[in-house]
């Protein structure tokens, strides 16, 4: 592959390499991927990262930066996009500089921390931060000093990490290196990495730099519907939202757990604003709108304010009444025929929108059946088709719904907003927020207007949630909790 052109080699000023001295650094990962992924030749691969970086827009603002996200495929194609996350760090000074990448070629259920002294690539060779290293496995049993991830196999050579490197040599300048590879992509690896790293970083002398590509293989219309899925999540900062889908394979991005982990590290050292600053895809740069890989750059940083949340969400009452329309119509064909209700496609742009919700249903004023979604997964109106049949038909607690119940149910909808982990519990407002309880393997979720209904104040609120996760009712005060709150638009029919 031709790297560069003649008209740039010509042009080219000699620029000095970063070398750390080999004779103290005993076990140094060698570049895999260089001549293939990226210029081996030292001149012809800073050439090319200067001339995508003069490329990429600058950054807005000079906000701290305490992580971001960057691709990791062939320069080629995702360094067009890379540049844009390396090109906001410029003039920034790091000391360390955390990798958290996924693995590609060998197969682990802990996260592995590289047990080594250097990272090679032909920029020369970056030192391991061992001491750090070592304090960090000690934080949480899901980490491992180790190899695995890192060294190459039989089966190739992990890229994720090294091509992010020649980059940040580039750009930063002198730093040590943490290289993380993650071989468990669950939220509970995500979040333990996550907050370990947080306990550890003090100041600002610490990046994180989460190694990702997002869909891979779908034509390209479908990626960019795919991937903004994701890029929504980000910047609303729903990242339990991301986690749980990533692994479902709903969303897609080969480095999701460390995108999530990066953020629950973010977020907890004073990170409160993710910003997208490019997205692309291999078709953009290939023409094969075919077969894409899709690529972001994206940054967290600790704005001046927050601005994180995002707009209020309202429908008319004409909106509303046909999603209640929608969910009766919905349960009724589901009980009285067996089948799943085939709406007619609408033009509505909110009913049109990704939105997570629940439906309701009351019998003579008891709960009947209530199941919903968290996350936007899908148009509104076909996920309130779906969780009204599901909340007549599977709804555990309740045997399923008969004909001759039909007439007697009253629906209510909620539509919810992204998740947004709680801080300060003086963020709770009842009334207008719900509640997520998460530990471990046990969740529970409470809508709204349950409290209020109810008549709960804030702490009654908390322990309940906690008991609906199955939780004891005091779980929200214990550092594994995580309390995440949401909005919610709620009508039902009773206010037609």
């Amino acid at each position: 592959m031709v790297w560069i052109t003649a008209q740039l080699v010509a042009m080219m000023a000699v620029v000095p390499v970063l070398h750390t001295s080999a004779e103290t650094l005993h076990k140094v990962r060698q570049a895999g991927v260089a001549g293939s992924f990226y210029p081996a030749d030292p001149q012809a691969l800073i050439a090319m990262m200067d001339q995508m970086l003069a490329q990429a827009a600058p950054s807005p603002n000079n906000d701290p930066i305490l992580a971001v996200v960057a691709p990791h495929a062939g320069y080629p194609y995702s360094g067009p996009v890379a540049a844009y996350t390396y090109a906001a760090l410029k003039g920034h000074k790091y000391a360390r500089v955390v990798v958290i990448a996924p693995s590609h070629f060998e197969a682990f259920s802990y996260t592995s921390v590289y047990d080594g002294d250097g990272y090679a690539t032909p920029l020369g060779t970056v030192r391991v931060d061992k001491e750090f290293a070592r304090e960090l496995v000690k934080q949480s049993g899901s980490m491992q000093l180790s190899s695995h991830g890192h060294e190459a196999t039989a089966a190739g050579s992990e890229h994720a990490i090294e091509v992010q490197l020649p980059w940040l040599q580039h750009v930063l300048g002198d730093f040590e290196l943490v290289p993380i590879v993650m071989g468990d992509q669950s939220y509970e690896s995500s979040r333990a990495l996550g907050v370990a790293l947080a306990s550890m970083v003090h100041g600002g002398d610490t990046l994180i730099v989460a190694s990702s590509d997002l869909s891979h293989y779908h034509a390209y219309e479908d990626a960019v519907w795919i991937d903004h899925k994701s890029l929504d999540a980000l910047k609303a900062w729903d990242y339990y939202s991301m986690s749980r889908n990533f692994q479902a394979r709903i969303w897609e991005a080969c480095g999701g757990a460390p995108i999530v982990a990066a953020m629950i590290a973010a977020e907890r050292m004073g990170a409160n604003q993710a910003r997208v600053l490019r997205y692309a895809n291999s078709g953009d740069v290939t023409g094969d709108r075919d077969r894409v890989v899709g690529y972001s750059a994206d940054l967290f940083v600790k704005a001046q304010a927050d601005s994180a949340s995002e707009p209020a969400f309202a429908l008319s009452q004409h909106e509303k009444s046909e999603l209640l329309t929608l969910a009766r119509r919905s349960v009724e064909q589901a009980v009285t025929n067996g089948k799943l209700h085939e709406p007619p496609a609408t033009a509505d742009a909110l009913l049109n929108q990704e939105r997570g919700a629940f439906v309701t249903l009351h019998k003579a004023g008891n709960l009947r059946g209530c199941i919903g979604f968290t996350a936007a997964t899908k148009p509104l109106y076909l996920t309130i088709r779906d969780t009204a049949t599901m909340a007549a038909l599977r709804d555990p607690r309740f045997h399923p719904v008969s004909v001759a119940e039909l007439p007697e149910l009253d629906y209510e909808i909620s539509v919810l907003s992204p998740l947004r982990r709680v801080t300060n519990i003086e963020q709770i407002k009842v009334g207008q927020h719900g509640l997520l309880m998460k530990n471990a393997d046990h969740e529970g979720l409470l809508l709204p207007q349950v409290p209020v209904e109810l008549g709960w104040d804030r702490q009654k609120f908390l322990e309940q949630t906690c008991i609906k996760a199955g939780i004891r009712a005091d779980c929200w005060k214990e550092d594994g909790t995580d309390i995440f709150l949401f909005s919610a638009v709620v009508f039902g029919e009773k206010e037609r």
